[in-house]
């Protein structure tokens, strides 16, 4: 008799992990690289990335630092960020997508929005997105965001045995200031 309760504990838990089953949680990281402006003031650029499932996502931001806190680049920024995708196995293909700046529809090619201008370049194992910013504005304006699916060159499908790794680092000029940043990298697996 005592062992009927025990296996009614198995099946009811049983049945619960059926009928909802655990997601798998996404690991992830994030790095900042800062280059000094004067004494009070640096460029930042930060980046973050995360994997879950078969799907990696990335999101940069650019902005200032000041002893006040954050503050978006000024009016008369002209500045070129660099984004690379890729993974420490060379066999790992990055099928990207990207959005400049975050929120605009999905690019894999280029594109022109709001006069921020993109473009992606791919290789065997990594993608690289190239950003224009002729002119300042708000913190959103500097903010990139995307998806990888890292897929296995010699099979063609998922790869979720390798790790992801996104560096960004962007050149900013306004004023008397020119500017780049130290790469900053950020690495997660699944």
């Amino acid at each position: 008799m005592n062992g009927l309760p025990a296996a009614s504990a198995v099946v009811a838990l049983t049945a619960t992990a059926l009928m909802f089953p655990m997601t798998a949680t996404a690991a992830s990281n994030s790095a900042d690289s800062f280059v000094p402006v004067d004494a009070g003031t640096k460029i930042q650029m930060h980046v973050t990335a995360s994997c879950a499932g078969t799907t990696c996502t990335f999101n940069t931001a650019a902005n200032l630092v000041t002893p006040d806190g954050p503050a978006p680049l000024p009016g008369d920024t002209w500045a070129r960020q660099n984004i690379v995708l890729r993974s420490a196995d060379r066999l790992v293909y990055q099928d990207a997508s990207y959005s400049a700046p975050s929120g605009n529809p999905p690019q894999t090619k280029g594109s022109n929005y709001d006069n921020v201008l993109s473009k992606q370049y791919k290789s065997q194992n990594s993608a690289q997105i190239s950003i224009t910013f002729p002119s300042g504005g708000s913190f959103e304006r500097f903010r990139v965001d995307g998806t990888s699916n890292p897929t296995d060159v010699s099979t063609g499908q998922p790869n979720t045995r390798a790790n992801f790794i996104v560096c960004s680092d962007i050149q900013v000029t306004y004023g008397p200031v020119n500017l780049t940043t130290p790469t900053a990298c950020a690495t997660t697996t699944f």
